[in-house]
């Protein structure tokens, strides 16, 4: 096969009930873990059956003619995508905000094993609308909603990309110590970290600092080229204040923030801590709409 012969890129994740026959060797030991805690191994195992019918129907219908990966998610970090890949993520809505940092303008389309389990808000099609869409999603024939990502970029070039928030604090989850600026203030803090949320993000963490808060800085949403970003728990001192504790980011508008901690600064995005960016003593980060977004094939059904 020639290299313009089209590529589809099928992301997965392990299933809880792989994780614990990988944890515990057998089904029969792991019924059992489960059995001393009053669970049942039953449900899971339906679940895992849910999804592999799903997989089996998404990887039946890319023509064979076609290229195709499988990809796992802990296998992202090593994996390289094409400029034309059409990418199919099969499994829940962050399954999608794993696989988009790694992305740069290719289409995805979310698919949802189980509609019983995952809301479906970035994975909005069933295995069997792949049929349909396929085709038309691979030539642009369809509907998409560019959702907006935020970045990290730091003093020495390197960046970090995230869908959903952007987390700057500590890696004990100790107290973060820093200067944060933004356009006309500046602010030195101890707090519980920073997050920068996109439209998307803003149904989640965000959102629960917001309503927590009853925050006045209005939540963006998933296209808008705009991030409210919120301190954690910042701490009045003498040497620190809680003036600069949450904004929005909009007309590419960025947050400088400087580390002031010794060791254990970090930014990651997602919630994926195992994939960090170090933010140590004088380190400078800026904090804002990435140039890339990503490309979902929007369900209109």
């Amino acid at each position: 096969m020639g290299v313009n012969t089209p590529r589809v890129v099928v992301i997965t994740r392990e299933t809880e009930y792989e994780s614990l026959l990988a944890h515990h060797a057998t089904r029969g030991q792991a019924e059992f873990f489960l059995s001393s805690r009053g669970q049942s191994i039953d449900e899971l195992e339906a679940r895992h059956q849910r999804f592999e019918q799903a997989l089996h129907h998404v990887m039946h219908i890319i023509p064979t003619e076609w290229r195709r990966n499988r990809v796992r998610r802990d296998e992202l970090d090593r994996f390289l995508f094409e400029p034309e890949d059409l990418v199919i993520a099969v499994g829940q809505d962050g399954l999608v905000a794993n696989v988009a940092k790694y992305l740069d303008g290719q289409r995805v389309i979310g698919v949802n094993p189980d509609k019983s389990l995952f809301d479906g808000i970035l994975v909005p099609f069933a295995a069997e609308q792949v049929d349909d869409i396929l085709k038309p999603a691979l030539h642009g024939d369809v509907d998409i909603q560019r959702r907006t990502m935020a970045m990290a970029q730091m003093d020495d070039g390197q960046k970090l990309l995230a869908l959903n928030e952007i987390f700057l604090g500590h890696q004990s989850h100790q107290s973060a110590r820093y200067q944060i600026s933004c356009p006309s203030r500046q602010e030195h803090h101890s707090s519980s970290g920073i997050i920068v949320a996109t439209g998307t993000g803003a149904t989640g963490w965000a959102r629960s600092i917001h309503r927590e808060r009853h925050d006045q800085v209005e939540l963006p949403v998933p296209e808008e080229d705009k991030l409210a970003f919120y301190v954690r728990e910042a701490f009045p001192s003498v040497a620190t204040g809680t003036s600069l504790t949450s904004g929005l980011l909009q007309d590419n508008e960025q947050l400088q923030v400087r580390s002031e901690m010794n060791n254990g600064g970090v930014i990651f995005g997602d919630g994926i801590e195992a994939d960090y960016l170090e933010f140590n003593w004088g380190r400078t980060v800026k904090l804002g709409v990435a140039d890339t977004t990503l490309n979902l094939v929007r369900n209109t059904g």
